[in-house]
Order: C-alpha cells, then sequence, then structure tokens
C-alpha cells in the first residue's frame, strides 16, 4: 500500500461535543495536507468544512443519529437530508441499536433505508450505518450487516468511540465475511497507528475513520522509512 492508497482510505474526523470551530478548520487543512479522502464533522459544522474544502478533493462527511441512533427516523432523515444540502457527500448514521436488540428487524432495516435513500439522492451519496459494535454479540452485529445491506448501505462501520470500545480485529472479520465484497466495511473507534490499520485492513476494512489520522500517516511513514507515493 502506498502513502496516497492510506490517505485516501481515512475519514479524518473530528466529532467530540467540544469540536471548535478551530478544531474543524485544523482537520480541514491537516486533511488537504496529508491528503485524506474525506473530513467527517457534526452537523453543525458541515457549512465551514465543505467552504475549507471547496475544490481540494477531500470530501466531507456528516453524522445523523448521532451517537446513541435512538432518534426517530424522520429526525435521521431531516437531519441526513440537511447535511447532503449543505455540501456533504457521506452520512454516517446510527442505527436503533435497542430496537435490534428487542428483536425490531423491520424498524431497523426501514430506519436505515429512509436515510440512505435520500443521501442517494445526490450522485456519489454514500451512507455507512454505524452498529455501535461494543453493545453486540456476534449473531447481533451479523444480522445488523445483513438488514443495513439489505436496506441499502454502502458502508457498515464498527462503532461511534463512545460506547465504551471501538474496532476489533476480529468484528471487522465477523462483518465482512457477513457482507463479503458487497459492502464496504469501516473500521472507526480506537484506532491511532499504522500497525492497528494494517491489521484492520487485513482483516477486510476498505474504510478507516480516525481522529489521530495525523500520527497514522506519521507512523506508516516510520514503518516505511518515510516512502512516497
Amino acid at each position: 500500500m502506498t502513502r496516497r492508497e492510506l490517505a485516501r482510505m481515512i475519514d479524518h474526523t473530528a466529532i467530540r461535543p467540544d469540536t471548535t470551530m478551530t478544531d474543524v478548520e485544523g482537520v480541514c487543512a491537516e486533511a488537504v495536507q496529508f491528503g485524506f479522502g474525506t473530513v467527517c464533522v457534526a452537523p453543525v459544522w458541515v457549512s465551514l468544512a465543505v467552504k475549507a474544502l471547496s475544490g481540494t478533493g477531500v470530501r466531507v462527511g456528516s453524522v445523523a443519529g448521532f451517537p446513541h441512533g435512538s432518534n426517530l427516523t424522520v429526525v435521521k432523515s431531516v437531519e441526513a437530508s440537511m447535511v447532503m444540502e449543505m455540501g456533504a457527500d457521506e452520512v454516517d448514521m446510527v442505527l436503533p441499536i435497542g430496537v435490534l436488540k428487542s428483536g425490531g428487524t423491520e424498524l431497523v432495516q426501514m430506519d436505515i433505508a429512509f436515510v440512505a435513500k435520500l443521501v442517494h439522492r445526490k450522485p456519489g451519496g454514500i451512507v455507512k450505518v454505524i452498529l455501535e459494535t461494543p453493545l453486540l454479540t456476534d449473531d447481533e452485529i451479523e444480522l445488523a450487516c445483513r438488514l443495513a445491506e439489505a436496506a441499502g448501505a454502502d458502508f457498515v462501520k464498527t462503532a461511534t468511540g463512545f460506547a465504551g470500545g471501538g474496532a476489533t480485529v476480529r468484528v471487522v472479520r465477523l462483518m465482512k465475511e457477513a457482507v463479503g465484497d458487497r459492502v464496504g466495511v469501516k473500521a472507526a473507534g480506537g484506532i491511532r497507528d499504522y500497525t492497528t490499520v494494517k491489521a484492520m485492513i487485513d482483516a477486510g476494512a476498505t474504510r478507516i475513520g480516525a481522529s489521530q489520522s495525523v500520527g497514522i500517516m506519521q507512523s506508516f511513514d516510520a514503518e516505511r522509512g518515510g516512502s512516497a507515493g
């Protein structure tokens, strides 16, 4: 993997509740500097990110139903629709975790499908479904992956990073086995260096979500001796 290929796989994220305007401007500048594929910010910062990244080739992503997934579907749909209208290209939505664990499979699939339909109105629009795997059993993870695929998701994603855990190699491999090559797999939560990224990619991840993206690139350079490309 080249440095450029790695950078393009990364969603450089600034989604903490205390994220400031300065923080968003900083991650946008870093994304341009390092060539990250996407910057992911909260809805309130989408317009700022779109303006900062205009003409750079870096995509803007945002979230819906974040971080608990318990919002009404109509609220998630409006949120997703509005951030896309503001210029976002991608939406990471949290599925209704408690509904999934209660056996409400039809409601979960409908929740995802409504958001996916709105996001896909924009050419190239991408929706990623956050499963929050630290809160799920293996069977629930597999079920959530199948429901997300059936609902039209482009990616399934491990976690928000706010539920006491994040991505693990075992879970990424489980998700990849569930969706095959039909849906992408985004590993997110607790990823801070290239060694971890490589393990996630080897397990089947096709996207990486991280707030420590610069550190990942620095560790890649250290391992590869600063090789470019």
